[in-house]
């Protein structure tokens, strides 16, 4: 039996008409919309340690990790909107919890730095009571060990597509989202996954032959900007 592959929208739903901002709290509405799995967002650390929702380690030429969130928030993207905080999201979420919210920590060069990130994401999943609609995501072997000893219960996929499926059970998280073509050159690697019980998930699936393909080996999950394409194929 073929598993029903689900859709999780790529920094949000935005690109739509007209198209938003990606990692912006209207591009979480959009995906609201759509009757998907999930939505993805990126979240970074301000230099005194508030959680905001970005992708790149730069805002034109100021460094997110050495800016201070006075400075971060009023910064404006693309849309207008002020660049949202991890708490934004949260609230904003939390009235759709059908939605899943798919949590990537983005990695940071002090171990000691990421492990306050993550306490300070799982503090606030918690505060709002929203464990069992976020998951997380990370590129750093750290961050995904720290997320699990913060919290063994929540959802921790790796990203970074370097350890097999054994090595990704045996460090005791519960999957990994890697880039298609991972799964192109290891194509045996979903069906491993299925065996030792781990979820799969591809990013960043924009291409219907990719995508099909990628359900023909059984993938639990694709990441894509197209959701509302991909929903109906």
């Amino acid at each position: 039996m073929q598993t029903q592959t689900q859709i999780i929208a790529h920094r949000g739903f935005w690109q739509t008409e007209p198209p938003t901002s990606e990692n912006s709290l209207q591009s979480l509405e959009n995906a609201r919309g759509l009757n998907i799995y999930g939505t993805e967002f990126d979240v970074r650390m301000s230099k005194d340690g508030v959680l905001i929702i970005y992708h790149d380690e730069h805002y034109d030429s100021l460094e997110i990790s050495e800016t201070n969130f006075a400075d971060l928030e009023k910064l404006k993207l693309k849309n207008g909107e002020n660049i949202p905080t991890l708490k934004d999201f949260l609230e904003k979420g939390k009235n759709n919890p059908s939605l899943k919210l798919v949590i990537e920590l983005k990695p940071i060069s002090s171990g000691l730095r990421e492990n306050e990130l993550v306490q300070k994401a799982v503090q606030l999943v918690k505060t709002f009571q929203m464990e069992s609609q976020c998951e997380f995501i990370s590129f750093s072997l750290n961050i995904c060990e720290q997320l699990k000893k913060e919290e063994p219960t929540f959802k921790v996929k790796y990203l970074n597509g370097d350890l097999s499926p054994l090595e990704i059970k045996q460090r005791g998280f519960d999957g990994f989202s890697y880039h298609y073509s991972v799964f192109i050159t290891n194509p045996g690697w979903i069906s491993q996954a299925k065996m030792l019980g781990l979820i799969t998930n591809s990013w960043t699936v924009n291409d219907t032959a990719v995508f099909e393909k990628l359900k023909m080996q059984g993938i639990d999950f694709v990441t894509t900007d197209i959701p509302n394409q991909l929903l109906h194929k």
